[in-house]
This record gives C-alpha cells, sequence and structure tokens, in this order.
C-alpha cells in the first residue's frame, strides 16, 4: 500500500511539471489517503503484536 502511495505521488508530481493541475491535484489526493490508511493500518498491526505478545 505504501508503494501505491508513492506511486500517486510521483504522478502527482510529474503533472505538475507539465501543468495539468486536476490531474495533480487528484494524484496528491489518492496518495494522502493511501499513506493515512497505511499508517492507520501499521499503527494497528503494531498494538496487535505488542497484545498478543503480552
Amino acid at each position: 500500500m505504501l508503494r501505491w502511495s508513492l506511486v500517486f505521488l510521483v504522478v502527482a508530481l510529474v503533472a505538475a511539471v507539465f501543468g495539468f493541475g486536476g490531474i495533480a491535484a487528484a494524484a496528491t489526493d489518492i496518495a494522502r489517503v493511501l499513506f493515512v490508511v497505511f499508517l492507520v493500518l501499521f499503527l494497528v498491526s503494531m498494538a496487535m503484536n505488542a497484545i498478543r505478545r503480552g
């Protein structure tokens, strides 16, 4: 999931360089959402691992 976030970030940067503002904004929003989802899943995984180990 982190890989997809980075892919959309690169797409946003390339689109911004070439002047495609709408595509860059959409790709940035998607990258931001995917990164937040990845971060939440990572934190939940860490918490579950800590609970399981006791």
